[in-house]
């Protein structure tokens, strides 16, 4: 199996219908595969070789599609960049894999000075957008235009095809490194379910191209043939506008997303019949969101795909018919057909149904380990399974309910944030003697970041300063959203900071530890 297996095919099979609208733009599969074979020979001529890695930093474009496409044609390593990540956080992900090529759409590109300097291996960039560029930039549309097409690398099986980078419990992003063969399983085990995408349908493209969740729906949308109609993000104003202007079928969303979608009166206002599937999910969804969501669409079969990026995404879905059942809402769903579930407790041994451990996965979609962290990868991977970090358990019937999680990370608006790298940022304020961050419970974002501190003595602080403070430092949507000033933390009897006590009083009276 390869990425590019399924553009040969739309080309032999569909080759003048739409694989991409962007806005008035349209352009056909078989312009893809021409863009494809000239973008990556454009690779080649910049000196990219056999599993170089090549990254993208940009918002959500008809270019991104091509990119996508490019990269395993000239042989090479995809890796898409969050952008939402600060220039310091971009530019570890581009050194830690070594990427050697960078696109940059008109969003970034003020940002190629700094990441010159701060990834000094990236050795060429190429622009995407209708700004004025610098000289030593190329040219996106520049580069297709003066190469002709190569021949595909027919680069499949288990070489690596993607390096997508997600929080890290050091502090710093660690790659996920999934092979064709992982990313094409996740797909084909989303489709077998019968319900995840309409054949030859057109699915939307408003949540972040470079998240996985949005990058297996274009996958799988791939396989079955159909068109990509891509905004360059999401406003529930344009979402509505898309479905009803361009017939949409199918479209992911997170569950912030789709409350946002359901309270704003451009839903109401628009015609929204086409919709047949609409998949949710990185993150808990309210019961009263979704059930919402079901009166505003009941045409559109509902689904929710739990996962994460070390599993390609998709590892268990509830599908329409589990969504009639009471009972079964504040469940993940079951296994895909390619995937198997279990339930471990702290020996790594099954427990019986009903019992909370750690969820495992296994399966042809399991990553093939993070970049350069062999411990890491060791024991996420141990006895062959995925430890995912999420507390759940299994009914006797295999569905799969979240209770907690393991890991300390926290899921705000559908996007981990790693506590420790929050912590790290806080902990570089001067007036900050020391801190801890945990989830809380939050009715617009299902969980927020939210930090304990205490101040050196003697010393002052405001929540907006520490919170512009580290907003330079990561991501703005990883910095504290409220800030609790105490005098000392809770310790353990290891005298560790006990975040179990910091989090009950946000917790106890919540049904599950997580939102």
């Amino acid at each position: 199996m390869y990425l590019t297996q399924a553009l040969h095919r739309a080309v032999q099979q569909t080759p003048d219908l739409a694989a991409t609208v962007f806005g008035e733009r349209v352009r056909t599969w078989a312009q893809s595969a021409d863009r494809a074979a000239r973008l990556a020979a454009a690779f080649h001529g910049l000196g990219v070789r056999g599993g170089d890695r090549v990254a993208i930093l940009a918002q959500n474009c008809d270019d991104y599609h091509d990119f996508l496409f490019a990269a395993p044609w000239a042989d090479a390593v995809a890796v898409p960049v969050n952008t939402r990540w600060s220039a310091q956080e971009i530019a570890f992900s581009l050194q830690d894999c070594g990427a050697v090529v960078l696109v940059i759409d008109d969003a970034f590109l003020h940002m190629v000075d700094d990441l010159k300097e701060l990834a000094p291996g990236v050795r060429a960039y190429i622009h995407t957008g209708q700004r004025q560029r610098p000289a030593d930039v190329h040219g996106f549309e520049d580069l297709i235009a003066t190469h002709a097409p190569v021949e595909d690398a027919r680069r499949g099986g288990d070489s690596l095809a993607a390096i997508y980078y997600t929080g890290g419990t050091t502090g710093t992003p660690k790659g996920v490194m999934l092979s064709h063969a992982n990313l094409m399983a996740a797909a084909l085990g989303a489709l077998a379910t019968g319900q995840f995408l309409a054949p030859r349908g057109r699915l939307l493209h408003s949540a972040p191209m470079f998240h996985l969740a949005d990058g297996s729906g274009w996958l799988a949308r791939n396989v079955v043939g159909g068109s990509h109609v891509i905004l360059p993000g999401f406003t529930p104003e344009s979402v509505a506008d898309a479905v009803e202007r361009y017939q949409i079928t199918d479209m992911f969303l997170a569950p912030t997303m789709i409350q946002m979608l359901v309270d704003s009166p451009a839903a109401a206002q628009r015609d929204l019949s086409s919709l047949k599937h609409l998949i949710y999910g990185a993150s808990p969804i309210s019961q009263a969101v979704l059930e919402r969501a079901m009166r505003l669409l009941p045409q559109a079969k509902l689904l929710q795909a739990y996962g994460m990026t070390e599993l390609s995404p998709t590892t268990t879905v509830l599908t329409a018919e589990d969504h009639l059942d009471p009972e079964l809402l504040r469940s993940a769903g079951r296994a895909v057909p390619i995937a198997e579930v279990k339930v471990v407790g702290e020996d790594d041994n099954e427990v019986p149904p009903g019992t909370v451990g750690e969820v495992a996965a296994r399966g042809p979609h399991v990553m093939l380990g993070y970049w350069n962290r062999p411990e890491e990868t060791a024991q996420a991977l141990r006895g062959g399974w995925m430890h995912t970090g999420d507390g759940g358990y299994l009914d006797e019937h295999g569905y799969l309910f979240i209770v907690d999680r393991l890991k300390d990370m926290i899921v705000s608006g559908g996007e981990n944030v790693y506590s420790a790298e929050v912590e790290n940022a806080l902990a570089q304020h001067p007036s900050v003697a020391t801190c801890a961050v945990i989830g809380v419970p939050d009715a617009d974002w299902g969980e927020r970041v939210h930090a304990v501190v205490v101040l050196q003595d003697g010393a002052s602080a405001t929540a907006e300063e520490l919170r512009e403070h580290c907003g330079a430092l990561i991501a703005r949507y990883k910095a504290p959203r409220s800030v609790e000033f105490v005098d000392a933390l809770p310790l353990t009897p290891a005298v560790k900071i006990d975040k179990r006590a910091l989090r009950a009083r946000y917790w106890d009276s919540e049904s599950r530890s997580v939102n």
